[in-house]
């Protein structure tokens, strides 16, 4: 009899804006969400602080340095993947220090800067379409989405951070 032992993946991901209000998305290369456009981000390594793993994941993964802004929200993802993972992820606003991507192959494939009018109708995780449907909620975001993965937000208010809402069932 095999033993797995459950875990919950703590991650942390980017929404980088520029200054023309475009996104920096990344085509996802493994899985989870292989083939979608994600933001660039990934696992905190124990040990290692949060706001550290931002930026060494951004910088893996594109090539460039951010600015973190603040916490956005925060999306939970449950019964991912094969072995039905469990992942929090930790989404942070961010501006570019510079905007010369270069995808390092291994986890993404393209990245791209992504006019703000398209974010709607391109293949988005659901993390990632909540995440941006709070940054430009005068968007005309789909109300379903069928066929993906279960999620749900854990709302945080950025002035009273231990004052949070669970949109789940």
């Amino acid at each position: 009899m095999e033993f797995r032992k459950q875990t919950i993946k703590t991650s942390v991901v980017a929404c980088v804006v520029d200054d023309r209000g475009r996104v920096l998305l990344t085509r996802r290369c493994i899985e989870p969400f292989c083939g979608q456009w994600v933001m660039p981000g990934g696992k905190i390594d124990h040990g290692e602080a949060i706001l550290a793993a931002l930026h060494r994941e951004v910088h893996e993964e594109v090539g460039i340095d951010i600015h973190i802004d603040g916490l956005i929200d925060v999306f939970e993802h449950l019964g991912i993947g094969k072995n039905g993972d469990h992942f929090v992820i930790l989404y942070y606003r961010a501006h570019p220090l510079s905007l010369e991507l270069t995808p390092n192959g291994s986890e993404c494939t393209e990245a791209v800067w992504m006019e703000k009018g398209r974010l709607p109708h391109i293949d988005l995780p659901p993390g990632a379409r909540h995440i941006l449907a709070r940054i430009f909620p005068e968007l005309p975001w789909p109300t379903t989405e069928p066929g993906t993965e279960s999620g749900n937000a854990i709302t945080c208010s950025s002035d009273t951070p231990q004052a949070c809402n669970f949109d789940g069932d």
